[in-house]
């Protein structure tokens, strides 16, 4: 059991690692949070602490019937021809069939195992979770970053507008229209520091922390060169699918126990009965006290138990079966769909780097017309709201991106 858990606990600390490898040197902070959560959360300690009870069940498993003392007093003594018989001390033990303990300790250790496997799964998802969450905050701190900037450059453009005016090349209702825009901006960087703040305090109590702690993201991520291939049969080493793996094999131990419960049980004894000695005569052995080991056998006849539970271990081999076959489907859904939306954002991305390049291009030539006495502040706004959503567009492709590919890793690692 030790190296197979050795193994499994290879590949967690593995997938924790390789998880956000792509991010090199900035995912040594999101890396740092994940540790500090699978040391601190709840959860984990839950599954961890079923896993030690499953543990120790290894130790309880190595048992023996209770054994049996005895003890009679004769009322009305039995005369022998040594003796009268005054009472009767005696005990048993009953012993199970050779490897029926061995038996028991296997099958509890396929037990802790499978518990381990669940342990393995909690950690994973913990650790996705806590990415997840930590590129929504990046996502929304981005975006905050964003409208500040767009809010800056809308000052701007009013004091262009202003100084036209005064001029008589714009109207006080082009100043309007862009002090509304800049409190419609307003309004949705104050929102965001709402949606920021309720991110943060989830993102906290995945790691067992008061809400309000400060949470540091990076502010900006780039995606990689190229994709990694990866491949549907790395789905296999899935914890996932492990665990029915372990599973059955749990149902295996319980039948190979069961077959060893089906066997006889030996007993062994000794009773020992205490003599008064005859003083009406000295015949041989007179007053000897009586020892008589004794050795039984407890042979199950009516055996339909045993072989009903064999029967059900069957049965539960073929529903796990069936239920690794059903989760390997929905896996590999998953999969196919975070692969196909993680392509997607790239594609968004690169088209949304064209969109705002071009954007502030337009910007510029806005600027230069304004050098030369002509501006079209209705063109200001179009552009600045085209940037703006080229930019929010941008910002969101990334974290789906990252998001995409951190479930990727869970999935195949």
């Amino acid at each position: 059991m030790k190296i197979k858990k050795n193994i499994i606990i290879t590949r967690g600390v593995f997938v924790l690692f390789s998880l956000f490898f792509f991010l090199n040197a900035r995912g040594q902070e999101l890396q740092s949070y994940i540790d500090e959560a699978i040391n601190t959360n709840p959860e984990i300690q839950t599954y961890e602490l079923r896993y030690n009870i499953a543990e120790e069940k290894v130790n309880e498993a190595n048992w023996l019937p209770n054994t049996e003392f005895s003890a009679g007093y004769f009322i009305s003594e039995p005369e022998t021809r040594v003796g009268a018989q005054r009472a009767r001390i005696g005990f048993k033990q009953m012993l199970p069939w050779f490897g029926t303990i061995t038996a028991r300790e296997n099958y509890a250790s396929s037990m802790a195992e499978a518990e381990y496997v669940e342990v393995t799964i909690a950690k994973r998802k913990l650790a996705l979770s806590v990415a997840e969450s930590y590129y929504k905050l990046f996502e929304i701190r981005a975006k905050q970053v964003v409208l500040l900037e767009n809010i800056q450059l809308l000052e701007t453009y009013e004091r262009l507008a202003l100084t036209s005016v005064e001029v008589g090349k714009a109207s006080a209702v082009d100043v309007l229209r862009l002090q509304i825009r800049q409190n419609e901006l307003l309004q949705e960087k104050e929102v965001l520091e709402q949606q920021a703040f309720g991110v943060q305090a989830g993102f906290n109590k995945l790691l067992n922390r008061d809400y309000d702690v400060m949470v540091k993201t990076v502010s900006e991520l780039q995606l990689p060169a190229e994709e990694i291939m990866v491949a549907y049969d790395e789905l296999s080493l899935n914890p996932e699918l492990l665990k029915y793996d372990k599973l059955y094999e749990s149902v295996s131990q319980s039948e190979l126990l069961n077959q060893r419960e089906g066997l006889p049980m030996i007993g062994f004894g000794v009773d020992y009965l205490p003599v008064t000695a005859r003083t009406d005569m000295d015949p041989i052995d007179n007053g000897k006290d009586v020892l008589m080991p004794m050795v039984s056998v407890s042979i199950p006849i009516f055996n339909n138990r045993y072989k009903s539970i064999s029967k059900q271990n069957d049965l539960k081999q073929q529903e796990i079966q069936t239920q690794k076959a059903q989760r390997l489907n929905v896996l590999e859904s998953a999969f196919a769909k975070a692969i196909s939306q993680r392509n997607q954002a790239r594609i968004k991305f690169n088209t949304q780097q064209k969109n705002l390049k071009q954007a502030k291009d337009a910007e510029e030539i806005l600027i230069k017309n304004y050098e030369t006495g002509t501006i079209d502040f209705n063109d200001v706004l179009d552009i600045q709201e085209l940037q703006l959503k080229f930019q929010m567009n941008l910002i969101e492709s990334v974290q789906t991106y990252f998001v995409q590919q951190s479930y990727i890793n869970y999935l195949i690692n």
